[in-house]
């Protein structure tokens, strides 16, 4: 027999390996590899939930009924602060807009140099005036005590009782210029009315102002109110002493009451006017916008978290949740709105289990599974 040479022997030694691997590949497959259980019968795969929802029923509570309206924050009364003399130079400015005064604080003070010197020359004049009336009332005196002598002649007594009229009429003359003078002169200090703050100011210092130029304007007491703005069709409905909460633009909400109501609309917008009491607070700013919410009272109403509606093409809905853990998209129709709850006119009754937490995210006839 002829030997097999080397190479022969490697080719077939590879063969040999590559036939081993297939065979064990396929005992590997064929008899090691469990077999799949076979499905059951008329068995189907169910398909898996979508989302994981919470749901909770719509509760019946009661709400308050509230009155919507726009306005402005205004001052509850301006006064304008003005100069009583004429022709005299501002000194000094003590206040600046926004400051808080009291009553009697001297907001500004005019050179009184003049008004002094006229005040000088009246007492002066009073003084002079008094010694006339003194010297003209002892002649006066002295006539009437020898009138019955005939030592005087009865034109002689009357000269010198008229003498005495005069000179008295001219003592209170003097008397009358120097208390215009110094009030002239009291003038000259600018005293705040009232309490209150400083909303505008027109003073310089080193001008010369005449009387009744205003030179501030102040918020009296600090009060502000809003007057809102309603139709008569909803005026009839607001009462004197009524709540109002009221929204300024800053956010701040404040509890106001109902002080008056115009008794007449506005030519142009034909809305009437109610003025809403305000107390004080900082952040309050005269000419600003704001709304108001006046409270009429309370009713009855269906209500469901706020995360359940969601909103959709300007339409607002919610998803009701059946026994098979589908969500059907319903239309619903909102009211009021109070905290996290919102009122339900319709599309929804007592017994349905509402989507609360991944409403938002579902849709119509998604699978969920529902979890507390």
């Amino acid at each position: 027999m002829n030997a097999v040479s080397p190479p022969s022997r490697k080719r077939w030694l590879w063969l040999a390996i590559a036939l081993a691997l297939v065979l064990l590949v396929v005992f590997w497959v064929f008899i090691k590899k469990p077999a799949e259980p076979a499905p059951a019968a008329g068995a189907q795969a169910g398909p898996k939930p979508s989302l994981t929802v919470t749901v909770a029923k719509p509760n019946r509570s009661s709400l308050p009924i509230r009155l919507q309206a726009n306005g402005n924050i205004t001052a509850w009364q301006e006064a304008s602060v003005g100069a009583e003399v004429n022709g005299l130079r501002l000194a000094s400015v003590n206040v600046n807009v926004g400051d808080v005064v009291r009553k009697g604080q001297v907001l500004a003070v005019f050179a009184s140099e003049t008004t002094r010197a006229e005040s000088l020359q009246s007492r002066a004049s009073l003084m002079q005036a008094e010694a006339s009336f003194e010297n003209a009332k002892a002649d006066a005196d002295r006539a009437r005590s020898i009138q019955d002598t005939g030592a005087l002649s009865q034109s002689q007594v009357a000269q010198y009782l008229t003498q005495e009229k005069v000179a008295r009429a001219q003592f209170e003359a003097a008397k009358a210029a120097l208390g215009a003078t110094e009030v002239r002169l009291g003038n000259t200090r600018v005293l705040a009315p009232d309490d209150g703050v400083i909303s505008a100011r027109s003073a310089t210092v080193g001008a010369v102002v005449g009387a009744g130029q205003e030179l501030f304007r102040m918020v009296r007491q600090s009060r502000m109110e809003w007057r809102g703005e309603v139709t008569p069709s909803e005026v009839g409905r607001i009462r004197i002493g009524q709540k109002v909460l009221v929204t300024a633009a800053t956010g701040l909400e404040i509890a106001g009451q109902v002080r008056a109501i115009a008794p007449g609309a506005d030519p142009q917008t034909r809305n009437i006017l109610v003025f809403v009491d305000l107390p004080r607070h900082a952040e309050l700013k005269a000419g600003t916008f704001a709304k108001g919410s006046f409270e009429l009272g309370q009713s009855d109403a269906l209500t469901v978290a706020s995360q359940s509606i969601v909103v959709r093409d300007g339409s607002n809905y919610v998803f009701v949740i059946d026994a098979q853990n589908k969500a059907n998209q319903r239309k619903v129709q909102t009211g009021r709105r109070v905290g996290e709850r919102v009122e339900v006119l319709e599309g929804v009754k007592e017994e349905d289990a509402v989507a609360v937490e991944g409403a938002g995210f579902l849709n119509e006839a998604d699978l969920v599974k529902v979890v507390q």
